[in-house]
């Protein structure tokens, strides 16, 4: 049964914040190397039809138009997937760095479960956001099912920090 949803919205402390900027920056760096592949991808791809073109006994097969008719369908559509991963992922981390809050919601222990495969202990959660979380061995014997741990996050990335 689903109990009622507390969420409360706190400043970060230091280390939360120094966490989100380092994965910004990675999350970005690997963005524009993404980019710069794929931008390249967009002019070579073109060229190599056109050599398809040639092989198959084509009179023009290197006509420029069609190149860069290519080229222009294959960077708008990388422009629209760049636009739209940007925004589902590295826009949300910028804006919790900028406005530094992150979410603490109250949550509850739907069941517990221990695997012996890397010692690891985890309890799942009825939280919209978090569905399981990983536990110390002291947390997971002192805490049972239905007993309330809350979980910090940032507010629009979702990006786990912790529980307490």
């Amino acid at each position: 049964m689903r109990k009622e949803l507390v969420i409360e919205n706190e400043l970060m402390s230091d280390e939360e914040l120094q966490f989100l900027i380092n994965k910004d920056e990675k999350e970005t760096r690997t963005f524009y190397r993404a980019i710069s592949v794929f931008m390249i991808i967009c002019f070579v791809i073109p060229f190599i039809v056109a050599w398809m073109r040639a092989m198959d006994g084509d009179e023009h097969p290197f006509e420029l138009v069609a190149y860069f008719l290519g080229v222009g369908f294959l960077l708008s559509f990388l422009g629209v997937c760049a636009w739209v991963t940007y925004s589902r992922s590295l826009q949300k981390i910028k804006t919790d760095i900028k406005k530094r809050s992150k979410t603490v919601e109250r949550t509850h222990i739907t069941r517990k479960q221990y695997v012996a495969g890397n010692h690891t202990y985890y309890f799942y959660l009825d939280s919209p956001v978090k569905l399981s979380i990983e536990v110390s061995e002291t947390d997971y014997y002192l805490l049972n099912d239905g007993d309330e741990v809350n979980i910090e996050y940032s507010t629009n990335a979702k990006l786990y920090f912790g529980y307490f």
